[in-house]
């Protein structure tokens, strides 16, 4: 009779490694560059940013002579009027980096590799908006030193020695860093690629109509005016006083349905008062 030699018993293969947020952004990372709505959308956003504004001051110096005609050229305002197509490119970008997930099922496999959500909902906005300034940000110094360029032979530019000039450079990259970031916020809630691009197309280009100032704009207000603008400075709303205009009508909304409740109360009392009245009279022979 042999003896069966006994076997070890064979040993649980290792997982790869455990799941940590510096993996999950790697792996995010990974998924942003290989879309190609990314590099569309970031090229756009980058040629509008970097190129829009040398355009219109072309274009303005061409038409209006060399001292900008009627309508003084500002050159820090021109210079970073690419934020206006920009903000859309990016915008759009941030919602389809999370709804394209959902609508393509990817989601399944990210979620089965990742169980928790904010993890990666933390790794994408992260990597996104990193990427977005890191890009938006060298953009705004180009269009800037090139408008300057443009504007230089009819003594029209500016420095960023000036006043705020600096800090309205880098509020721009910041200001499309957060609009980046609030489409991907509307594409994690909707989860719906058409309904959370018309929903940021609604906060950010319906709803609040003149209520916040470009980037440039920003600090146009601090600076010295000329005469020919003054009046017309003079007889804008500041941005603050709209917003907190705005704020209080909304403030006040509940108030005024209050209001409405209690006179549809009233007018209701009343109806029932005539009514009794009317079958306790006595009917006229």
């Amino acid at each position: 009779m042999s003896a069966v030699a006994a076997q070890p018993p064979a040993r649980a293969a290792r997982p790869g490694g455990r799941v940590t947020q510096r993996r999950v952004v790697r792996s995010e990372l990974t998924k942003l560059w290989s879309l190609r709505s990314t590099r569309w959308s970031l090229l756009l956003a980058v040629v509008t940013m970097a190129g829009l504004g040398v355009l219109i001051a072309s274009v303005r110096i061409a038409h209006q002579g060399g001292q900008g005609g009627r309508r003084p050229i500002d050159p820090l305002d021109t210079s970073l009027a690419g934020w206006h197509l920009a903000e859309l490119a990016i915008g759009v970008l941030g919602v389809l980096i999370i709804s394209g997930e959902y609508s393509s099922g990817m989601i399944r496999s990210t979620l089965t590799a990742v169980p928790k959500r904010l993890p990666v909902l933390w790794a994408k906005l992260g990597v996104f908006g990193a990427a977005t300034f890191a890009l938006m940000l060298p953009c705004a110094f180009v269009a800037f030193y090139a408008t300057q360029a443009v504007l230089a032979p009819h003594h029209l530019q500016t420095t960023l020695a000036h006043s705020h000039v600096l800090r309205a450079i880098v509020g721009a990259a910041l200001f499309l860093t957060v609009t980046g970031l609030l489409g991907g916020a509307l594409g994690a809630l909707l989860r719906n690629t058409a309904g959370g691009i018309a929903t940021f197309a609604g906060i950010m280009f319906v709803l609040p109509g003149d209520l916040g100032d470009p980037p440039g704009e920003l600090v146009e207000r601090d600076r010295p005016v000329p005469a020919t603008q003054r009046r017309h400075r003079a007889d804008e709303p500041h941005a603050g006083l709209r917003v907190a205009r705005t704020l209080g009508g909304l403030r006040r909304l509940p108030r005024l349905r209050r209001r409405s409740h209690r006179g549809r109360g009233r007018a209701a009392r009343a109806a029932r008062r005539l009514s009794t009245s009317a079958r306790g009279r006595p009917r006229r022979a």
